[in-house]
């Protein structure tokens, strides 16, 4: 049984040195840019239409595994790397242990490499995408459509893994993420209960 461990670094490898460019809001990464969000979208749209494209339930099936396939790996090797200089991966030492690595670059190196456009695009798309598999989920459940649950669960899984990556990448380690949970919640807390205080 391997045992999985997570490990944050804040340096990528030496061939990413970064250039003194500033930070600006044009996309320098287009294609990069594009096939972010063309994988995810086309499957979606092909969920959405697969009754409409054709009548074979397999090959939607098929079509959206491989759309959502070829998407995982896009964001995970590439899109990410390049659009927010953020990248997660798993090595296994001598040991035979299992280790997560959420890498990112420093933030005076990330001001002078990402794109504001491309750092809005990144998100939006990483972020929008697995919440409409949710919804698909509950709806696809709620409807008794039970041959397409697979392919939902197939979306929310992949889709989900890489934004759960990327957002370990961008805030760090598990008791990083805990603690702004608890200082979000703390913060929402003292200004509702002090709100109260000042209307009553």
């Amino acid at each position: 049984i391997l045992n999985d461990d997570t490990e944050d670094v804040s340096l990528f490898d030496a061939e990413e040195e970064t250039t003194n460019r500033p930070r600006k809001s044009k996309i320098r990464h287009p294609v990069a840019s594009f096939f972010h969000l063309f994988f995810r979208v086309s499957a979606i749209v092909v969920y959405l239409l697969c009754e409409l494209l054709s009548s074979s339930f397999i090959t939607c099936m098929v079509t959206i595994i491989l759309l959502l396939s070829c998407d995982f790996w896009a964001v995970k090797n590439v899109t990410g790397r390049l659009m927010v200089g953020l990248r997660w991966w798993n090595h296994i030492d001598e040991d035979g242990k299992s280790h997560w690595v959420f890498e990112s670059r420093k933030s005076s190196q990330e001001n002078k490499t990402v794109s504001e456009a491309e750092s809005r695009i990144f998100w939006l798309g990483l972020i929008a995408c697995p919440v409409l598999w949710v919804i698909f989920a509950f709806s696809a459940l709620f409807s008794f459509r039970v041959k397409w649950l697979a392919v939902v669960i197939m979306g929310v899984v992949l889709q989900g893994a890489n934004l759960y990556g990327y957002i370990r990448c961008k805030v760090g380690s598990r008791k990083n993420l805990t603690s702004m949970a608890t200082s979000y919640f703390g913060k929402q807390f003292l200004r509702q209960n002090t709100g109260d205080d000042q209307i009553s």
